[in-house]
Protein backbone atom coordinates (compact mmCIF):
# COMPACT_ATOMS: atom_id res chain seq x y z
CA UNK A 1 0.00 0.00 0.00
CA UNK A 2 1.44 3.46 -0.85
CA UNK A 3 0.75 6.84 0.29
CA UNK A 4 -1.42 7.71 -2.34
CA UNK A 5 -3.37 4.17 -1.79
CA UNK A 6 -3.83 5.41 2.11
CA UNK A 7 -4.77 9.03 1.12
CA UNK A 8 -7.44 7.66 -1.54
CA UNK A 9 -8.73 5.02 1.27
CA UNK A 10 -9.12 7.35 4.08
CA UNK A 11 -11.04 9.68 1.32
CA UNK A 12 -13.38 6.80 0.26
CA UNK A 13 -14.09 6.32 3.96
CA UNK A 14 -14.64 9.56 5.58
CA UNK A 15 -16.26 11.50 2.37
CA UNK A 16 -12.71 14.40 2.85
CA UNK A 17 -11.59 15.74 -0.27
CA UNK A 18 -8.29 14.04 -1.63
CA UNK A 19 -6.48 17.24 -1.60
CA UNK A 20 -7.11 17.85 2.47
CA UNK A 21 -6.31 14.17 3.11
CA UNK A 22 -2.90 14.00 1.19
CA UNK A 23 -2.17 17.68 3.34
CA UNK A 24 -3.21 15.93 6.46
CA UNK A 25 -1.50 12.66 6.06
CA UNK A 26 2.09 14.71 5.00
CA UNK A 27 0.92 16.85 7.52
CA UNK A 28 1.35 13.65 9.86
CA UNK A 29 4.52 12.78 8.54
CA UNK A 30 6.21 16.15 8.60
CA UNK A 31 5.04 15.93 12.23
CA UNK A 32 6.62 13.07 13.37
CA UNK A 33 9.67 13.27 11.42
CA UNK A 34 10.22 16.41 13.01
CA UNK A 35 10.07 15.17 16.09
CA UNK A 36 12.36 12.20 15.63
CA UNK A 37 14.77 14.76 14.34
CA UNK A 38 14.75 16.72 17.42
CA UNK A 39 15.76 13.06 19.69
CA UNK A 40 11.77 13.12 20.99
CA UNK A 41 9.82 9.73 20.26
CA UNK A 42 6.04 9.63 18.77
CA UNK A 43 3.91 7.18 21.17
CA UNK A 44 0.41 6.23 18.90
CA UNK A 45 -1.67 4.02 21.51
CA UNK A 46 -2.91 1.13 20.12
CA UNK A 47 -0.90 1.11 17.00
CA UNK A 48 3.16 1.98 17.85
CA UNK A 49 6.18 4.00 18.59
CA UNK A 50 8.50 5.83 16.70
CA UNK A 51 11.75 6.06 18.74
CA UNK A 52 15.29 7.51 17.68
CA UNK A 53 17.86 4.21 18.12
CA UNK A 54 21.53 5.27 18.87
CA UNK A 55 23.54 2.52 16.76
CA UNK A 56 27.13 2.50 18.33
CA UNK A 57 30.45 3.36 16.40
CA UNK A 58 31.53 -0.29 14.97
CA UNK A 59 33.87 -1.07 12.29
CA UNK A 60 33.55 -2.37 9.00
CA UNK A 61 35.12 -4.02 6.30
CA UNK A 62 35.20 -3.09 2.47
CA UNK A 63 35.80 -6.90 0.60
CA UNK A 64 37.03 -5.38 -2.53
CA UNK A 65 39.63 -3.43 -1.24
CA UNK A 66 40.78 -5.48 1.97
CA UNK A 67 40.41 -1.99 4.30
CA UNK A 68 38.54 -1.56 7.29
CA UNK A 69 37.05 1.89 7.89
CA UNK A 70 35.26 2.77 11.45
CA UNK A 71 31.22 3.63 10.76
CA UNK A 72 31.18 6.16 13.21
CA UNK A 73 28.12 6.47 16.51
CA UNK A 74 24.52 7.68 14.87
CA UNK A 75 21.20 8.00 15.56
CA UNK A 76 18.67 5.83 13.83
CA UNK A 77 14.59 5.82 13.55
CA UNK A 78 12.76 2.77 14.33
CA UNK A 79 9.27 1.19 14.63
CA UNK A 80 7.78 -0.35 17.12
CA UNK A 81 4.18 -1.91 16.74
CA UNK A 82 2.23 -1.67 19.39
CA UNK A 83 0.73 -5.42 21.19
CA UNK A 84 -2.34 -5.20 19.73
CA UNK A 85 -1.43 -4.43 16.69
CA UNK A 86 0.78 -7.30 16.55
CA UNK A 87 -1.75 -9.40 17.47
CA UNK A 88 -4.46 -8.02 14.90
CA UNK A 89 -1.75 -8.80 12.22
CA UNK A 90 -0.97 -12.28 13.37
CA UNK A 91 -4.72 -13.51 13.95
CA UNK A 92 -5.69 -11.60 10.46
CA UNK A 93 -2.99 -12.39 7.95
CA UNK A 94 -2.95 -15.77 5.89
CA UNK A 95 -0.14 -17.51 5.27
Amino acid sequence: MTKADIVNEISKNTGIEKVTVQKTVEAFMDGIISSLEDGNNVYLRGFGSFVVKKRAEKTARNISKNTTMIIPEHFIPSFKPAKSFVSQVKDKVKK
